[in-house]
């Protein structure tokens, strides 16, 4: 089994594609005006809007309705695509309105994290792996999950 891709089901498809395009700098491929997806070399981010979703069955998504998934791509400097993101900076992401939940923060799991949300609410993470050169400073308690310290849900 691979795992392919994520959808999101939104009321305004150009809207959520045109930001994705300007979040990310990965223009879309369109298969129709209720279907686009940006493609990477690990997943596609598939985008559709609410006219799809009777073809899975009827009233089984709806859109600006999630908080629980948080949608991660990987970046090579989160705090430059930040900069950018913000309008300080100079890439094709400048200048997009951005609902920011933090700044860049280095989490106590070694990754950098960027939180926002797109337009729909969706929450989105760009991260950066913190190099061996990075310190790591947490900024909660954190224990790592061992074999002897988990707890199952059976």
């Amino acid at each position: 089994m691979d795992f392919v891709s994520i959808r999101i089901i939104t009321g305004d498809v150009a809207r959520l594609v045109a930001f994705y395009e300007r979040a990310t700098a990965v223009a879309a491929v369109w298969a129709n005006g209720e279907f686009a997806e940006l493609r990477t070399s690990g997943a596609t981010l598939a985008i559709s809007g609410t006219r799809t979703v009777p073809l899975f069955a009827p009233g089984s998504a709806r859109p600006a309705d999630n908080r629980s998934v948080i949608i991660e791509f990987r970046v090579d400097d989160v705090d430059r695509v930040y900069a950018n993101l913000t309008g300080s900076g100079t890439g094709p992401e400048a200048d997009v309105a951005i609902d920011f939940v933090n700044e860049p923060t280095t989490m106590p799991w070694g990754n950098r994290s960027l939180l926002f949300r797109d337009p729909d609410g969706n929450l989105v993470n760009f991260f950066t792996p913190v190099t061996a050169d990075t310190p790591v400073t947490p900024v909660i308690p954190f224990t790592p999950i061992t074999a002897a310290t988990a707890v199952t849900s059976r």
